[in-house]
């Protein structure tokens, strides 16, 4: 059992609305891991337009997604572009409309509100209409549940749902948790993977700390 290239952008020729986002996405402030899938009926090479909003090469900000992640269609990406300055009485953006309204402009005060890279782990799931604001981090195997809105990072193996994002409860205990980001089996080799497949979706601990 091989297993599917990573490189070819649509892995499941009867079904073109799924495809791998590696092959699909090129830009370089944007990293996506193998296997990594967008579902929409649209189709998935629109990932960057639809899906990562606000995303400007010169604010500097990154999305960074894992591999083996499952994201669903209408899923956002709200990135540092979106942000507005916030250490005067208006929000507005005078500056952006020219005409002299640009003068004495301070960048600053739009960089004030970055919050950083958006990190997506690996074997994450993310539901349908799920936006995710700018700087969180999701931990390896969480899922976030259908039109989430996550402001705050979620931790590994952990579901969250609602607008803002709790946690609705862990995955698995802690011990597991601690040991599946040991054994990190994302990183293995596809053939590798492949010969313990059974383990991996079967949720059989004892048979992946034999693959090791």
């Amino acid at each position: 059992m091989p297993g599917p290239d990573p490189q070819i952008p649509y892995p499941m020729p009867a079904h073109p609305r799924v495809g791998f986002l590696k092959p699909l996405v090129n830009r370089p402030n944007i990293e996506v891991g193998d296997f990594t899938y967008y579902d929409d009926p649209r189709g998935p090479e629109g990932f960057v337009e639809r899906c990562v909003l606000h995303h400007y090469d010169f604010m500097g900000d990154r999305l960074v997604i894992g591999k083996f992640c499952a994201i669903a269609t209408g899923v956002t990406f709200i990135m540092n572009g979106a942000n507005h300055a916030m250490t005067g009485f208006s929000t507005f953006p005078f500056n952006i409309f020219g005409h002299g309204w640009e003068e004495g402009f301070d960048w600053a005060t739009i960089q004030a509100g970055f919050k950083g890279d958006t990190m997506v782990g690996n074997d994450v799931w993310i539901g349908h209409e799920a936006t995710l604001l700018p700087g969180v981090t999701i931990g390896d195997g969480a899922i976030v549940a259908t039109k989430a809105v996550v402001g705050a990072d979620v931790p590994p193996y952990s579901i969250v749902g609602g607008n803002p994002a709790r946690i609705i409860r862990m995955r698995f205990p802690d011990e597991v948790v601690a040991e599946l980001l040991q054994i990190r089996w994302w990183d293995w080799s596809v053939d590798r993977i492949s010969r313990n497949l059974d383990a991996i979706r079967g949720a059989d601990l004892s048979a992946l700390r034999k693959a090791i």
